[in-house]
């Protein structure tokens, strides 16, 4: 197993003060950093969540989110040069801006992107300006620099050294009028890893993660709404359908093992889980996931 650093990371600037900020605690209770024999390298605050939509960007706190992402990727870069793996607990997604600040400061490093949504929104097209429909659209560098261009290194990470894996959402977002994806981003929707198998599926994100000029590893980020709806209901934004907890458990281990060099967890509500029986079988699936690695 890894040397695992958890990093508590519990912002809402992205989303609203559902709940989700409650994640780090909720995991921890369940057991997750003894499970991973894990340290506990701090906790980042987030500062006050203000509700009102920048007029400027149409983005919920940009400037917040910005020197969030600038305090978190300080986080999690002191668990990588000291050559720790950094769990980060979310939090909304978000979050993802900071842990990719962290590689970007370091070396050009690749994303695998495990979530039932794209987050490729432009803020004319997400109804509520939240920037957890948008982090992926943002760290590849497009929409107000002022999140996109951070520490002037944006694009945090380029388009072809993204692996998208498991989304189910195309005809909602293009419903609301999300912009496309990129023809250079890589993807594999929940069809094509049904059709594949989700450990093959893995593999292959694997080899293209660790492909032209990737060498540096990858980061995973796990919106658990890629989770089956019927199998993780403690979401804010729900959607019929996803990856069962054995698929998920079988992308985990072979994404663990070929490259990462850390991963988030995000968007977990612990306010829809009351007897805290769906943060025990999350904790189980992540921990069970970094025992079988290699």
């Amino acid at each position: 197993m890894r040397d695992v650093a958890i990093i508590e990371a519990p912002s809402v600037l992205g989303l609203r003060p559902t709940g989700v900020e409650g994640l780090p605690e909720a995991l921890l209770g369940a057991g997750l950093a003894e499970g991973l024999g894990a340290v506990r390298a701090g906790r980042v605050e987030p500062p006050a969540y203000d509700p009102v939509r920048d007029a400027d960007t149409g983005v919920l706190n940009p400037d917040g989110i910005a020197g969030y992402s600038i305090a978190l990727a300080d986080a999690v870069g002191g668990v990588l040069v000291v050559g720790r793996f950094p769990v980060v607990l979310g939090g909304d997604c978000s979050v993802l801006l900071g842990n990719l600040l962290a590689l970007r400061r370091r070396d050009r490093h690749g994303l695998l992107f495990l979530d039932g949504h794209t987050d490729f929104y432009q803020p004319s097209a997400e109804p509520a300006g939240e920037a957890a429909s948008m982090e992926l659209a943002l760290a590849t560098g497009r929409g107000p620099r002022v999140l996109t261009d951070l520490e002037g290194r944006g694009p945090l990470v380029r388009d072809e050294d993204v692996v998208a894996l498991g989304f189910r959402d195309t005809e909602e977002s293009t419903a609301y009028g999300m912009q496309p994806l990129p023809p250079a981003l890589h993807t594999m929707d929940l069809d094509a890893v049904r059709t594949l198998g989700a450990a093959e599926s893995a593999r292959r994100a694997v080899g293209l993660l660790t492909g032209d000029g990737t060498g540096a590893g990858y980061w995973i980020h796990l919106d658990v709404d890629v989770l089956d709806d019927a199998l993780m209901p403690a979401v804010d934004y729900r959607l019929p359908g996803g990856l069962t907890w054995q698929e998920l458990e079988a992308v985990l281990r072979t994404v663990l093992s070929g490259g990462a060099v850390g991963l988030d967890v995000a968007i977990f509500n612990p306010r829809l889980d009351p007897d805290g029986s769906i943060a025990r079988r999350l904790t189980e699936c992540l921990v069970r996931s970094f025992d079988g690695q290699g």
